[in-house]
Order: C-alpha cells, then structure tokens, then sequence
C-alpha cells in the first residue's frame, strides 16, 4: 500500500494523540494484528495486539502531561519517516526529554505492520 503526505501526517497526529492520552484502544487500532513495535533499533520487537496494549498500559503507569510534537514527516511508497519529540513527567517527579526518528512501514490494511525509533533523551529533578 502507498501512503501520501496527508494520510501519514494523520497517522501520526493519532500515534501522538493515543500515546499522550494512553488510548489503549487508539493505540493498537494504529498496528496490524501481528504488527510490530521496535522501540530500539537493537532489542527485540513487541509484537501484537495484547503485547502492544501491555506496553502502552506500562507507560500509562509511569509517565504523565505526555506532549508529543513532530517536527517534520516524509511519505514514500508504503514507509512513513518522522523526525519528532516529546516530554513528559515520570511519577517520580523527574521529567523526561526526548527526541528521535521513526519509520513506519504500513500494511496492505493501512495499518503499521512494523514501527521502528531510535531515541534520544535526558531526564532531570526529582526522582
């Protein structure tokens, strides 16, 4: 499936919104059945529906104020590239800086069959 700038723009924005709302159902609505989700580029996949809910549910339990911004977006053939950023506060108080690059790579369904970041950040206060 080809993807255009529009649609992965809106992709995006509903990645942001159920992360920084942690819309478990948002969430994995955004992902093929056995889609994947690489959080780095060096461990291993978290990979369908259940697994991709328990993650979102994890940081749901340790993260809070959640603000997600891209900065830029590509779109070409059935990959979606962004470059990003995003905060949040840690319930130990600390706060979370980060910053990374994302691709997506989409189903034939239109859904992520696989997401991959690579992510930089820094905490500070608390904690």
């Amino acid at each position: 499936m080809s993807i255009d700038y529009a649609a992965a723009g809106d992709l995006l924005e509903r990645y942001g919104r159920a992360w920084e709302t942690f819309d478990g159902e948002a969430w994995v609505g955004l992902f093929s059945e056995d889609g994947e989700y690489h959080e780095t580029p060096f461990d291993p996949p978290i990979v369908g529906h259940n697994a991709l809910r328990a993650y979102l549910l994890e940081a749901a339990a340790t993260e809070r104020d959640v603000e997600f911004t891209v900065e830029r977006h590509w779109a070409a053939g059935d990959t979606v590239l962004a470059a990003w950023h995003a905060s949040f506060i840690r319930t130990n108080g600390s706060h979370a800086r980060l910053a990374g690059f994302m691709t997506l790579e989409i189903a034939s369904d239109g859904r992520v069959a696989r997401f991959r970041e690579w992510t930089v950040g820094r905490e500070s206060g608390p904690g």
